[in-house]
């Protein structure tokens, strides 16, 4: 590779330290959502509101997201109305569909919060190469959609499927 020289490691020893990262990262998402008043799905959620934008997600599209029901979904947003975090807003192609914006003062706080962690994250990033960090990025995303199809699995829970 490109970057700086790595010790070897076997699939067994990836996957320790992936479980490591997953567990480090859940016990700090909760944390974070802790400091923001939220809860750790809400705060996912509003986290894929802001990763739609300009391209605001509808209340169906949320609840497809985060794998959670339409019922679910609009207790989830009551939150984070109330919280101060999102706005509804009718959808103008189909007054039935609710769209979903952040506020953007809520947006600032949530930046605020990560800033020191994904600075971290980005000097971490700078010690490898493009070759590697294409590589870690093809496998975050490839290992992102093995997890979905996973979860598809768990919530369909038929007993004649392996998960």
């Amino acid at each position: 590779m490109d970057g700086t020289p790595r010790p070897p490691a076997t699939p067994a020893q990836a996957l320790s330290a992936m479980d490591h990262l997953i567990a480090a990262h859940v016990i700090g998402q909760q944390e974070l959502a802790r400091r923001l008043g939220l809860n750790v799905t809400d705060l996912t959620c509003f986290a894929f509101v802001l990763e739609a934008g300009e391209n605001l997600l509808a209340a169906g599209d949320l609840a497809a997201r985060a794998h959670v029901t339409t019922g679910a979904v609009t207790g989830i947003l009551n939150r984070l109305e109330r919280a101060g975090y999102v706005t509804r807003r009718p959808d103008p192609a189909d007054r039935r569909r609710v769209r979903v914006a952040a506020v953007p003062a809520a947006v600032n706080r949530v930046e605020a919060v990560y800033a020191g962690h994904y600075k971290r994250l980005t000097a971490l990033f700078a010690d490898y190469g493009p070759g590697e960090l294409a590589v870690i990025t093809d496998w975050f995303t490839r290992a992102t959609s093995l997890a979905h199809e996973y979860l598809e699995k768990l919530n369909r829970n038929d007993p004649e499927e392996d998960c």
